[in-house]
């Protein structure tokens, strides 16, 4: 099999509506039909309901900022009334941090979980969110474990990332399959 890869000079939003092509190229190829979409703010979110219209999204919001503590409530860059009626939101937890990130503040120390994001980081960082938030989509019964689906991410805002995954969930997380990466940064 020869599939293409594209490869952005630069990391971030202005790569939005390329990966969103991209993946709405790779669905008419295929028979994937469910697509992760990592969006904390709702602009990566309330494009995608709009260009991937004929398939299923998840939208997956986390805390509103990596370093805040409350969660997400509403996207501020999105139209929250479009993103709800055109997809499902989860918003929780993300899988790598949590209680590894309650270790590290008390006791100073590295959790797993942090490793293997770091280790995740070292693909790129819409690498690393694509595949936390296919787990926690699977998690909370959202997509299936038993087909494909494409996860959208990206690098400090806006999508950068779109990888093809078979996911898990997260007490199998090392059975994850990530089987295509459609496209990536170079540099991030």
């Amino acid at each position: 099999m020869e599939a293409k890869i594209t490869y952005f000079e630069t990391p971030g939003i202005d790569n939005t509506d390329a990966v969103l092509e991209i993946v709405k190229q790779r669905t008419q190829e295929s028979d994937i039909r469910n697509v992760v979409v990592a969006s904390y703010r709702g602009y990566t979110a309330e494009k995608a309901v709009q260009v991937l219209d004929d398939l299923r999204i998840v939208v997956i919001a986390g805390f509103a900022h990596p370093t805040m503590e409350n969660l997400a409530e509403t996207f501020s860059r999105g139209d929250e009334k479009l993103i709800k009626s055109k997809s499902t939101v989860l918003t929780a937890t993300h899988l790598l941090s949590g209680m590894g990130r309650a270790m590290r503040k008390k006791f100073s120390a590295t959790s797993p979980e942090e490793v293997v994001g770091q280790s995740l980081r070292m693909i790129s960082v819409g690498v690393k969110v694509g595949i936390e938030c296919a787990v926690m989509a699977a998690d909370a019964g959202l997509v299936g474990t038993d087909e494909d689906i494409i996860a959208v991410a990206g690098t400090r805002g806006g999508a950068d990332t779109a990888i093809v995954v078979r996911p898990v969930n997260s007490q199998d997380f090392f059975d994850l399959k990530v089987k295509e990466i459609l496209c990536k940064p170079l540099n991030w």
